[in-house]
């Protein structure tokens, strides 16, 4: 009965839909992690690549919130989204390692797209795991910064996972790759805080990195950022987003290393769906790592995010097909922090 009362409760409360309708219910669906689908973060770019790619194909869509924040409810959605008809379901984010696993074991006809995580335990024929280099996006963050004339650097990082280790790496090697080829020396203040939220000691302590003459924070975290600007605002100084393009969040966002969930989701639609909606042999139970070579990392180029006084699109282009070519080699280790020559960093855990 308790179970029974949970997926109605599910169904009532999280059970939204958008896109095109069909009376037996909904082909591809996108269950959400913690947030709605206007988080601007990974659900909000997951789902757009749902509507971009189910639009043009003429395929019914929708997604499910779950009812609260665990394991038990993200498999509820799951399964009412199964229910109403889905044959492939998008999971957006770290927290479907579990009910990822359990999913493509109870429902081995259902495609499984898994976004930044795989299946607790290994994934199943019926699942395809997305993650990202995300030292590349951190690079091209660090030496654009750099290159735009900036010299004293933060690097905010929320808990010491894998993905924020890489992105926090990259940073360093970008941006002392950029102060080496301008003969110059960087200075970079490296933190984690050990949260993905916002709290007023993470703006207590960007405020005294501004004050000591920090003038830009690439803040690497779920919500963190919000602390970055808030210090960066009474200071005047920038901040650097992540994952998503978070310029409509601030002003002083000058750019933000970005993972193209979008691109991706639709990417691996398309592969799908060309197969009859099979996976690719290739595809089936594999887990990739997607970076510059599928144009799914890097900064955003649009007029309204792109926010450096010197640095330009077609330099930025340039550097980044060095890195697509294998000219430019960065670094994906976790394991120790990366060799620097121009660059002093303090790190402060």
């Amino acid at each position: 009965m308790k179970r029974i009362v949970s997926l109605l409760l599910t169904l009532v409360l999280s059970f939204c839909v958008f896109g095109a309708f069909a009376d037996e219910g909904y082909e591809i669906a996108l269950i959400t992690d913690v947030g709605n689908i206007d988080d601007q973060s990974f659900n909000q770019s997951s789902w757009e690549g749902v509507v971009q790619f189910a639009e043009a194909a003429g395929i019914s869509y929708a997604y499910y919130r779950p009812s609260e924040d665990s394991d038990e409810a993200r498999l509820e959605s799951i399964k009412a989204a199964i229910d109403r008809g889905a044959k492939t379901v998008v999971l957006p984010g770290y927290l479907f390692a579990t009910s990822g696993a359990d999913a493509q074991a109870q429902f081995p006809d259902v495609n499984f797209i898994l976004i930044d995580t795989e299946p607790s335990g290994g994934s199943l024929p019926n699942t395809y795991s997305i993650y990202y280099q995300e030292e590349q996006s951190g690079y091209f963050a660090g030496y654009a910064a750099v290159k735009d004339g900036y010299t004293n650097l933060g690097f905010l990082g929320g808990m010491a996972v894998p993905a924020v280790i890489r992105f926090g790496y990259g940073f360093v090697q970008g941006a002392d790759a950029a102060a080496a080829e301008l003969g110059i020396n960087v200075d970079i203040k490296y933190w984690y805080c050990d949260s993905f939220a916002p709290s007023d000691d993470i703006k207590t302590k960007m405020n005294g990195w501004y004050s000591e003459g920090v003038e830009v924070v690439f803040a690497c975290g779920g919500g963190i950022y919000l602390s970055a600007i808030a210090a960066a605002e009474e200071a005047n100084a920038k901040v650097i987003g992540v994952d998503t393009d978070q310029a409509h969040v601030s002003d002083l966002i000058i750019t933000s290393a970005v993972k193209q969930l979008t691109n991706s989701v639709v990417l691996a639609l398309e592969s799908l769906y060309a197969n009859n909606g099979v996976w690719p042999e290739d595809m089936a139970g594999a887990v990739v790592n997607l970076g510059a070579n599928e144009d799914c990392v890097g900064l955003p180029t649009v007029e309204t995010s792109w926010r450096f006084n010197t640095f330009t699109v077609e330099e930025y282009t340039e550097v980044y097909e060095k890195v697509k070519s294998g000219e430019i080699v960065i670094s994906n280790s976790t394991d120790a922090a990366p060799a620097v020559t121009n660059a002093t960093v303090d790190y402060q855990n």
